[in-house]
């Protein structure tokens, strides 16, 4: 297995880094993280703080962001808070039409099927979706860490 160059987050994750850096008091109560819990964060930050003081990158695709910019909606202190996470991660992008032929593209949606075509073993994904998991791993076993896992990014 080749050495890990960084990680991809899922757009559902990067709503609780979003959200939760802007008021910790917000997880578990705002809409957008209210499955998630003041521990969800706490790893989310070790996730972050682990690949980046190994010197390794958080990726992270247009359509993620995308689709965290429209979760989190236009409270100002969100969008700056996103912006920071944007300027911090490097951007991997795949032509929509290539992750449109995914198989998977039909059931999952693009951002989805952008991610299927971007994770590797070398640039495994964290998530918190259990389908989006499941089409990852079926793909490459060593290719996506679940979230919910205790041991997510080991």
């Amino acid at each position: 297995m080749p050495p890990r160059s960084g990680v991809f987050i899922d757009a559902n994750l990067l709503v609780l880094r979003v959200i939760g850096a802007v008021d910790r008091r917000l997880i578990g109560v705002h809409r957008r993280v209210s499955a998630f819990g003041p521990e969800h964060y706490e790893r989310l930050l070790g996730i972050f703080a682990e690949t980046i003081s190994s010197g390794q990158r958080v990726y992270v695709t247009p359509n993620t962001l995308t689709e965290t910019s429209n979760l989190v909606g236009d409270d100002p202190r969100f969008q700056r808070e996103l912006r920071l996470l944007i300027e911090g991660s490097d951007e991997v992008v795949v032509a929509s039409v290539e992750a449109a032929r995914h198989d998977a593209f039909e059931r999952l949606g693009l951002t989805d099927a952008v991610l299927l075509e971007s994770v590797s073993a070398e640039r495994p994904l964290v998530t918190a979706d259990a389908s989006l998991y499941q089409a990852v791993i079926r793909q490459d076993p060593h290719a996506a860490f679940n979230f919910w896992h205790e041991q997510a990014i080991r």
